[in-house]
C-alpha cells in the first residue's frame, strides 16, 4: 500500500471515530420538526394521548439515530460517489423529463413491487411483500395515532357510530359493528398477520434452503424475531380485550410497548436500516444508464469492452480511499481488466504456483 493510500485510510478512520457535528445538528433538527408536527397536528396536544408518550420517545430517538447514521453513511466514499453520480445523471440536460417518468416507474417496480427480488426467488419476493406491506400499513396507522394526528369521536348516543378526525378535520362517520368499522379498528391486527406470515416464510426458507443457510448471519434472525415480537404482542392485546375480559392487559400493553420501542431503536443499527438505504439505490439505475450511453472501458488484456468508462474511473478513484490500490505502477490499473481475463490470470497464477497442471 502506498504512503498516500495509507494516509487516506488513516484520515478516513479518524473521521469515523469522531462525532459528526453536521449529522448531529441535522438529526436534532429532524427531532424538532417531528415535535412541532406533533404539537400542531394534535391541536396543541389536545388530542395527544399521554399513554402513548413512551412510543413518541422511541420515535424521536429512532428519528435522530436514523438521520445521523444515514448522513454518515452518505459520506462513505463509495456511497458519496454513487449519490453524486446518481444526481448528476438524473439532472443531466436533455434527460430530465425522461428521468422523471423513469423515476415513477422505478418507485413502482423497484420499491413497491420489488421486482428485482422476484427475479431471484418467488418465495423470497412473497416474504418481502408480506413484511413490506404489513410494516407500511402498521406505520401508516401507528405514527398518526401516536402523534395525535388522528383521533375518533363517538357520534350520537348509542356509542356505535364514530367519526374520524385527521388534523382536527372531521371525515365521514362509520358504524363500529360494520365491516368498515371492524376493518378500521383492526388495521394493526391485519398488519400483524401480514408480518407474521412473511416472517414464517422467511424462517421456512432460511432453515431449509442450503444457499440461505450458507450466508446466514445472526442479525438476520434478530430482525425477524423483532418483527414477530412486535406483531404477536400487539395481537395479544386484542385477544385480551375481546376474549379475556381485559385480563393481563396492563402487562401485555407494557410488553408490547417495550418491543415496539426496542424495535424502533434497532432500525438505525440493524438490518432494517436498508429500509432507508434502498430508495437511494434508484440513483444507481440512472448512473448505470448514463454510463451505458457513454464511452465503454476496453479490457487492457483482450481489448473487449466490459463496463462503462465512467464506472471504472470511479472505481479507480474510490478504492484507494478504502485502502485498496490496484495500480500496477506503470500507469495502468487492475480494474481495467475484464472479469473473464481476471479469471484467466488467477488460473495462470495458480498454475505457475504449483508448477503447472498435467
Amino acid at each position: 500500500m502506498s504512503s498516500s493510500t495509507a494516509a487516506t485510510t488513516r484520515a478516513s478512520a479518524s473521521r469515523r471515530d469522531r462525532v459528526d457535528v453536521r449529522a448531529t445538528a441535522i438529526g436534532l433538527v429532524a427531532v424538532g420538526v417531528v415535535l412541532v408536527g406533533v404539537y400542531l397536528g394534535s391541536g396543541g396536544l389536545r388530542w395527544f394521548d399521554a399513554a402513548l408518550a413512551g412510543y413518541l420517545v422511541g420515535v424521536l430517538l429512532a428519528v435522530f439515530a436514523t438521520v445521523y447514521r444515514y448522513l454518515v453513511w452518505l459520506q462513505r466514499p463509495p456511497t458519496a460517489c454513487l449519490n453524486r453520480r446518481g444526481w448528476q445523471a438524473f439532472r443531466a440536460r436533455g434527460r430530465r423529463g425522461r428521468n422523471a417518468v423513469g423515476l415513477v416507474g422505478e418507485v413502482g417496480t423497484n420499491l413497491l413491487a420489488q421486482g428485482f427480488i422476484r427475479r431471484r426467488s418467488t418465495t423470497r419476493w412473497a416474504a418481502h411483500q408480506l413484511v413490506f406491506w404489513g410494516c407500511l400499513l402498521a406505520a401508516a396507522v401507528t405514527f398518526p395515532l401516536t402523534f395525535g394526528w388522528v383521533h375518533f369521536r363517538s357520534v350520537g348516543q348509542d356509542g356505535s357510530h364514530y367519526r374520524a378526525y385527521l388534523f382536527g378535520v372531521g371525515s365521514g362517520t362509520f358504524d363500529a359493528t360494520s365491516v368498515v368499522g371492524f376493518t378500521i379498528f383492526h388495521l394493526l391486527n391485519i398488519a400483524a398477520v401480514l408480518v407474521i406470515a412473511g416472517v414464517a416464510v422467511f424462517l421456512y426458507r432460511r432453515l431449509r434452503d442450503p444457499g440461505a443457510l450458507a450466508v446466514e448471519r445472526s442479525g438476520d434472525f434478530l430482525a425477524l424475531a423483532g418483527l414477530f415480537a412486535v406483531s404477536i404482542t400487539g395481537m395479544f392485546l386484542t385477544a385480551s380485550s375481546m376474549w379475556l375480559d381485559g385480563q393481563y392487559y396492563s402487562f401485555l400493553n407494557n410488553l408490547h410497548a417495550l418491543t415496539v420501542i426496542l424495535g424502533l431503536l434497532y432500525i438505525p443499527f440493524g438490518k432494517l436500516f436498508h429500509i432507508f438505504q434502498r430508495p437511494a439505490n434508484i440513483g444507481v439505475h440512472f448512473y448505470k444508464s448514463a454510463g451505458a450511453e457513454g464511452p465503454q472501458q476496453q479490457c487492457r488484456r483482450c481489448g473487449e469492452p466490459f463496463a462503462s468508462a465512467l464506472q471504472i474511473g470511479d472505481l479507480e478513484a474510490v478504492l484507494p480511499q478504502l485502502g485498496f490500490d490496484y495500480g500496477d505502477g506503470a500507469g495502468g490499473n487492475y480494474q481495467e481488466t475484464c472479469p473473464r481475463c481476471r479469471r484467466n490470470l488467477v488460473t495462470l497464477a495458480q498454475s505457475a504456483r504449483v508448477g503447472g497442471f498435467g
